[in-house]
């Protein structure tokens, strides 16, 4: 069966339901995509099933790839890095801004399936497509406007130095199931724009939009596509010698793996951004009617599922009750299970998920909102948005990524403390700063350990400035000059 061109005209969660009921079971299958074409996959190694998450009945089927068929990618990335690196980045950008539009056309498509793939709201996965749009369209632009330095060597002025920027090869480009295809083109934009190629690993549990991206225009050999497992085709894909850099977007311990994985191949350009426990302060001097939007946006967006959300909020203790009150009847009102918010992505995590809240309960923590759910699923991953209190401040609820919507309450008296409990934490990806003083904004937001922090707001990007984290939470920054750095090597040519 042509999955690849009926999915490419499905362009509503009706046409789509009606679509897999039509399967009467047969799940989707997805194929790799090298140079071009898609490869029957070997059956030796099997195929990796992957679940509705709204109903855990078996959506789609993804290969178990093998070293060779790694290697195949490889190849055909390594061939065409020969031609790629050396086009105008005029030729370059045109086909970045092709993509851009072709996915621009179908963004209903991508939106339809990202939303039944990982469980995400439409609404959600509408912002995910635009963004995704965006990606291509940003470094299409930027690649025109790069700016290198020229200048006559002080006290030499017969030598002539300047920097030369080349691209650096051939990329693994491993994304994450939470926002698979924003997360997917934010690694395959800049890659190819500055001239490297790659093979791109999407995770295992959400894999049709990425399969569906071949329909965008991709350039031959340029942007390969395997599926896989972490252990099987991403490692593979890691430790292979002829891939000079991985960009990966995921868990601490996959990062500390790549690491490991990568050690002796010391010129092997490395950007891992990992995971996040990241606090939400909030003082005393708030409008609570702007603050708790805020902060229950950054707690359950995408149901707690983005590795930027804000899982540990801390109040100031004069405001505490008061916030509580509100902040509880807000995601109450706002929040609801299979209208505002999704289910969680797989099976896995539902148990992942459930286990943090079983803790919670035995260690006898508040439950605001929320409980802990059933231990066997019968109809979808649902777990409903949870408020917990009471919690230890040593617990693994507090201190451990939970990645779904829960969030903790905890209150702090003074501002030195509330950056204590901030960074007493092994990450530090974001950070929320929820005040009117613009003093302490400074104050504070410069002493969070965290890459990114954002005051009266969140998860607002301008694509050209830094993104990454501090301490557990990954190495590297991705982002318009620091996207180059990961993308290309960096030569000093002196001329007399």
């Amino acid at each position: 069966m042509d999955f690849i061109s009926q999915l490419w005209e499905i362009d509503s969660p009706e046409s789509a339901r009606d679509y897999l009921t039509n399967l009467a079971g047969e799940p989707i299958r997805v194929q790799n995509f090298i140079n071009n074409e898609f490869q029957d996959h070997s059956k030796a190694n099997g195929w990796i099933d992957s679940f509705d998450p709204r109903s855990g009945k078996p959506l789609a089927q993804v290969p178990r790839s093998t070293t060779s068929e790694v290697d195949l990618a490889v190849d055909a990335a390594s061939q065409a890095f020969q031609s790629w690196s050396k086009i105008s980045r005029q030729e370059r950008s045109n086909i970045l801004l092709r993509i851009a539009s072709v996915i621009c056309r179908k963004k209903e498509v991508f939106a339809t399936w990202e939303s039944i793939d990982q469980g995400k709201p439409l609404a959600r996965a509408r912002v995910e497509i635009e963004r995704a749009i965006s990606n291509f369209r940003y470094f299409a632009t930027y690649i025109l406007h790069d700016e290198g330095t020229v200048r006559f060597i002080d006290g030499q002025p017969s030598t002539l130095t300047y920097e030369h920027r080349s691209p650096v090869g051939v990329f693994g480009l491993i994304s994450p199931w939470n926002m698979p295809l924003y997360l997917l083109t934010w690694k395959i934009a800049p890659c190819i724009a500055f001239g490297c190629t790659g093979v791109a690993k999407p995770s295992e549990v959400t894999s049709i939009s990425a399969f569906s991206l071949r329909q965008a225009d991709l350039p031959p050999g340029v942007m390969n596509i395997i599926f896989g497992d972490g252990p099987g085709a991403g490692s593979a894909l890691v430790q292979c010698p002829r891939v000079r850099g991985i960009s990966f977007t995921g868990g601490t311990s996959t990062g500390i793996q790549i690491r490991r994985e990568t050690v002796t191949d010391i010129g092997k350009h490395v950007s891992l951004e990992l995971g996040g426990k990241n606090p939400t302060l909030i003082f005393d001097d708030v409008d609570l009617d702007q603050a708790v939007p805020v902060a229950a946006s950054a707690a359950f967006e995408n149901s707690g599922q983005i590795c930027l959300c804000g899982s540990r909020i801390y109040v100031q203790s004069s405001i505490m009750n008061r916030f509580l009150s509100v902040f509880v009847e807000y995601v109450k009102k706002n929040y609801q299970l299979g209208q505002t918010i999704g289910p969680v992505v797989s099976r896995e995590h539902y148990s992942k998920v459930r286990s943090y809240l079983d803790q919670a309960q035995e260690e006898g923590a508040s439950f605001f909102t929320g409980v802990v759910p059933e231990a066997e699923p019968a109809h979808g991953y649902w777990i409903a948005p949870t408020v917990l209190g009471n919690i230890p401040r040593d617990s693994r609820v507090m201190r451990e990524e939970i990645f779904g919507p829960v969030v903790s309450i905890c209150s702090f008296e003074t501002e030195d403390e509330a950056i204590q409990l901030a960074n007493d934490n092994p990450n530090g990806l974001s950070s929320v700063l929820l005040t009117q003083d613009v003093s302490r904004m400074r104050r504070v937001g410069e002493r969070i350990d965290a890459g990114l922090v954002w005051v009266n707001c969140w998860l607002v990007r301008e694509l050209s400035t830094a993104f990454g984290g501090m301490k557990s939470s990954g190495v590297g920054r991705e982002g318009g000059t620091h996207s180059r750095d990961v993308f290309t090597n960096l030569r000093t040519i002196h001329v007399r």
